[in-house]
């Protein structure tokens, strides 16, 4: 009900512009397609209405049709849920984040598409146009469940249907196949012809149920290892830096994950509740044994000190157009462009960039704007190619490689 008031009153007319972009229009087209085709085969050739199955079988079509579109409009308008403008709690322990003018509450992360800060991020789906987060993960998981689960009824009905209706109509070599058909006639013969036009609809709608199957189910395999973990993508990338500093230095500490319960009925019953509302406020949450509230920030805040001090300050040698996979900088270059939806930044000789983070061939970092560096402030980053700048002479022999770079060497 959240999603119909908060569409109905208009509340944010910016929900609406979701619909217009790419991703949710080919989720829902493939959708539309499959639901549809599987309906009219259903009606005109294979299980009629008139008997007790083609009826039972009608209803599920339409059940799954509208549990799925639900459940992603839901994710899509009710939305991941911000941390409130503002925010200011009473600790020393958590990040600022000058865009939203606000802290970040423990599990939230400041997300560029969105631009705001999203409570418990996971990532940006470009199917919803939206975050997966603390308030909407449950009905985003619920829809890549239901979908592969209508794609496999789909599927068999489209299976069924050109089976059925091509019997007895083209020679596949099934005369020498001792089949008994009878219960695939239907007396009276269908008023549509099952025509070319019908098979192609009916083999391309086949073809997308069972890709969705594939694709959707798979992420529906990993949303749920992240559910029963408590430990979203981005905190899962956290952990692993965690224990690379501490190797890196060689302390003598361990890094305890805070939110993962130990049990993965706790962690499950966090995301899915009978009210369809999440547990707690998104502000705070549960915690294990031996760590407290702000255990994962202060970790966030030790690594971004380290990366501060293991960044190195570049200059720009070659201009750089921002281009994904350019193909003036080398081959190598070109096929090597990281796997990734962070931006590239476009590049003049003679900047200053500081690099935090690099690969072979790309190198990530922060422009240093007006000469002089502020965290947070007028920030542009993202990846460029390595071989488009050269270490800064006064750094070139005093500062660290950017992380990553010693290990893809």
């Amino acid at each position: 009900m959240g999603m119909f008031c908060s569409v109905i009153k208009f509340e944010n007319l910016q929900e609406l512009k979701r619909l217009c972009h790419w991703g949710p229009l080919i989720a829902l087209g493939v959708i539309a397609i499959c639901s549809t085709v599987a309906m009219i085969d259903s009606v005109l050739w294979y299980w009629p209405l008139h008997t007790t199955g083609g009826s039972v079988n009608f209803i599920m079509l339409i059940n799954w049709t509208i549990m799925i579109l639900y459940n992603y409009f839901n994710a899509m308008f009710v939305g991941p849920g911000f941390v409130p403008l503002g925010w200011k709690p009473d600790s020393m322990y958590l990040q600022y984040c000058k865009v939203c003018q606000a802290y970040k509450a423990p599990r939230s992360h400041h997300c560029r598409k969105c631009n705001r800060c999203v409570m418990k991020m996971d990532h940006h789906c470009p199917w919803i146009n939206n975050c997966c987060g603390y308030r909407n993960h449950a009905s985003f998981t619920l829809f890549l469940l239901l979908a592969p689960l209508g794609c496999i009824h789909a599927a068999c009905i489209f299976t069924m249907t050109m089976y059925t209706q091509l019997y007895n109509r083209l020679s596949f070599g099934w005369n020498t196949v001792k089949i008994d058909m009878s219960a695939a006639r239907r007396d009276p013969l269908p008023i549509v012809p099952f025509g070319l036009a019908a098979f192609a609809a009916t083999l391309f709608a086949l073809g997308l149920a069972i890709g969705t199957t594939i694709a959707v189910g798979m992420l529906f395999f990993i949303q749920m290892k992240i559910i029963l973990r408590n430990k979203t993508s981005i905190e899962s990338w956290i952990e692993e830096k965690a224990k690379d500093r501490i190797q890196y230095y060689q302390l003598d500490e361990v890094f305890l994950f805070p939110y993962d319960l130990g049990s993965r009925w706790k962690n499950f019953k966090q995301v899915f509740t009978w009210s369809g509302v999440p547990e707690g406020d998104g502000l705070e949450w549960p915690i294990r044994a031996g760590c407290h509230q702000y255990s994962l920030t202060i970790e966030q805040l030790k690594q971004k000190a380290d990366k501060r001090v293991r960044s190195v300050r570049y200059k720009v040698i070659e201009d750089y157009s921002g281009a994904c996979c350019p193909v003036n900088k080398g081959i190598k270059t070109f096929f090597t462009s990281p796997c990734t939806e962070e931006p590239r930044i476009r590049l003049q000789k003679g900047e200053l960039i500081l690099a935090t983070r690099g690969l072979r061939y790309w190198l990530y970092g922060d422009k240093i704007l007006d000469d002089s560096f502020i965290e947070g402030v007028s920030r542009i980053r993202g990846w460029f190619p390595r071989k488009c700048v050269e270490k800064f002479p006064c750094d070139a022999e005093t500062h660290q490689a950017p992380e990553g770079e010693k290990k893809n060497r």
